[in-house]
């Protein structure tokens, strides 16, 4: 079985068997030996058109699920699915009972298409076992060997340490709960991942990344669609085994919910992700104590978070990964929903604790921050190089990359996380 949970579903015999029932399902529900078909196939795609509308008003606009419009290309291979609904239930009335099945059978052909093409824009699921989640569900809880020593000195930097022989190839991964001790946040399990280095003694002492998701998500993202134990390992191998210890942290608590990594009256998620996660891995991890070897970073919700972070707490975080981030946190596109649910209504409170404003605020010389989105993604790439040129005025040592041929998808990271690490490593002296 395991073979199957390894089939790839964004390329490969997979992706060509969905493009195939795409086509041939679609090509039967649009032919039919009446003259008025033709009408009914018009007008089935004029109100598949309204439909996906109709919901991405309600998701955004009246229910606001989300604070920003979802990628055009989502929408678009939205339609194609909802006009075969429609085709095959207009069949239906016209057809004999063999009829009726094969209409069914070719309106999930097109259904297959169209959600395989949107899990491929976002690149979220990229095999069998990422969507079933078997790949995340193994992996094991932190065991005391990988774990701080009480009391013990800190390891040599990783400029003066050198690999032994017995070095592991490539890093693991562990997951861990993080109490919020001070906030009282209860977060979902964190994900962590050792490099090679970190598997040997004595431990250099390593650097910190600490990561978070998109919303609707969570930290299990990473592992998927940020394929981040390739990313680290290949930097590993690279880097004589040494790479961040990469702590990939839950801001909201669940999927569904959206803390916009502030303390307001929704959650005290600042504080949880400032104070409480910094303090377990210092008293848990063999890491870096010094905090100019930190840094965060994050995908769209979670870049907006890295922003802030980076920039409400720069003496924790002075180094920033901001991959497809917002402009500010937000709840919804009405921004005073934002504010009247996490403040009240008090704008000055709301716009303290935004990036943009504490950038306008404050000095950030010696900090970094590396901004990255996709080429295609209009809006997010916009909000990019505001915060870009923002950061520069503040002082950070700023770094922005357009990712060609990509969206606001995965896609976008996993291109672009190689140049970050390369910024961190600089950053963190790490020999190349």
């Amino acid at each position: 079985m395991d073979f199957l949970l390894d089939v790839s579903l964004v390329d490969g015999p997979f992706l060509w068997f969905s493009i195939a029932c795409g086509a041939v399902g679609g090509a039967y529900l649009l032919w039919r030996r009446e003259r008025t078909w033709p009408v009914v196939v018009a007008a089935s795609l004029l109100v598949a058109v309204g439909v996906v509308a109709l919901v991405h008003w309600i998701l955004i606009d009246l229910m606001a699920t989300f604070s920003e419009n979802l990628p055009f290309e989502t929408l678009a291979w939205s339609v194609p699915a909802v006009a075969a609904i429609l085709l095959c239930l207009s069949r239906f009335r016209r057809n004999s009972a063999k009829g009726r099945l094969l209409s069914v059978v070719a309106m999930l052909g097109v259904l297959l298409l169209s959600v395989v093409q949107v899990n491929l824009y976002f690149g979220l699921n990229n095999t069998v076992a990422d969507l079933l989640g078997t790949a995340v569900a193994r992996i094991q809880p932190l065991e005391a060997g990988l774990k701080r020593v009480p009391d013990s000195k800190p390891g040599p930097s990783p400029a003066a340490w050198k690999a032994p022989a017995s070095m592991p190839g490539g890093g693991v991964l562990r997951k861990a709960d993080i109490p919020g001790t001070v906030s009282g946040f209860a977060a979902r399990e964190a994900y962590i991942y050792f490099p090679p280095a970190y598997q040997t003694v004595p431990r250099p002492s390593l650097p910190v990344l600490v990561l978070f998701s998109g919303q609707p998500g969570g930290p299990a993202d990473w592992l998927t669609g940020g394929q981040l134990r390739s990313q680290l390992d290949r930097f590993a191998e690279a880097h004589s085994g040494i790479a961040p210890v990469t702590i990939v942290v839950d801001p909201n608590g669940s999927g569904s919910a959206n803390t916009m990594c502030m303390d307001s009256r929704i959650a005290q998620a600042d504080t949880y992700l400032s104070q409480d996660v910094p303090t377990w891995i210092t008293s848990t991890l063999d890491v870096s104590t010094d905090h100019q070897q930190w840094a965060v970073g994050g995908f769209s919700f979670g870049g907006t978070c890295a922003m802030q972070m980076g920039t409400a707490h720069p003496e924790v975080f002075p180094s920033i990964l901001a991959f497809s981030a917002e402009r500010e946190p937000a709840l919804a596109k009405d921004r005073n929903k934002t504010v009247q649910d996490s403040f009240d209504g008090d704008v000055e409170a709301f716009e303290s604790r935004t990036p943009l404003v504490l950038m306008q605020q404050r000095n950030y010389a010696g900090n970094g921050v590396f901004l990255a989105a996709g080429a295609t993604d209009q809006e997010f790439t916009d909000y990019m190089h505001e915060l870009a040129e923002a950061a520069r005025k503040a002082g950070f040592t700023t770094e922005e990359h357009s990712v060609q041929h990509a969206g606001h998808s995965w896609d976008a990271v996993v291109r672009a996380m190689p140049g970050a690490l390369n910024f961190l490593s600089a950053r963190w002296g790490i020999p190349q």
